[in-house]
């Protein structure tokens, strides 16, 4: 696979200052390699600490160990690809996993849930800090899903499950107002859902800069 921007996360980190020997936990929304390839990036294991807690949902390890693809529409190779990096990964990291059913404090204001759809362990992260709350969505919302939310993505492993998931997301989003993060949203990625008719929109933040 040529994947020129993958291993990005890392270089992030250090310039935002960030020690890797001082992170003390990582939540993953999924086991698709472009969520887990960081940690696997060459000497990046060798810099976390041994006591690293990766929080996932046991649903997405099971799945891995014999995926089912018959419901994606995934360009040539990546199936291949997938499979080869999620088992990698879980062969690497597996002592290090904190596998939860539904529901999980990760820490104080910051608890993760599974909402399947996009992969069987999908999950989402919701952060609290006094009046403030925020959903890191992972998978579960693309650019598109605001116009058309019923739509399919071609890497969703339930189509039909992922389309009630982002319904259900986006309405809740919009009734609360607190802000959104997703991964594959445009820069900065950040922003608030609005109702607009029967579909929504994406009303992305001032960016200050």
């Amino acid at each position: 696979m040529n994947l020129p921007r993958a291993g990005q996360l890392i270089k992030r980190l250090e310039s935002a200052g960030i020690d890797l020997a001082s992170v003390t936990d990582v939540v993953l929304t999924h086991m698709h390699m472009d969520h887990i390839g960081g940690l696997l990036v060459e000497g990046v294991k060798d810099r976390l600490r041994s006591d690293l807690r990766i929080h996932v949902a046991a649903a997405e390890v099971k799945f891995w160990e014999a995926p089912d693809f018959t419901h994606v529409y995934m360009p040539p190779g990546f199936p291949d690809a997938l499979r080869a990096t999620a088992k990698r990964f879980a062969e690497e990291y597996r002592g290090q996993l904190r596998q939860f059913d539904e529901k999980h404090e990760v820490a104080p204001g910051v608890i993760v849930h599974r909402t399947g759809g996009h992969t069987p362990g999908h999950s989402v992260v919701r952060l609290t800090s006094g009046g403030d709350r925020l959903t890191f969505a992972g998978d579960a919302v693309f650019a598109v899903g605001f116009d058309h939310p019923d739509w399919h993505n071609g890497f969703e492993h339930d189509p039909e499950e992922a389309a009630r998931v982002r319904a259900r997301l986006l309405q809740e989003l919009a009734a609360t107002g607190e802000l959104l993060v997703a991964t594959h949203l445009p820069f900065p990625s950040i922003g608030r859902v609005a109702v607009y008719g029967d579909a929504f929109r994406w009303v992305p933040i001032f960016w200050d800069y």
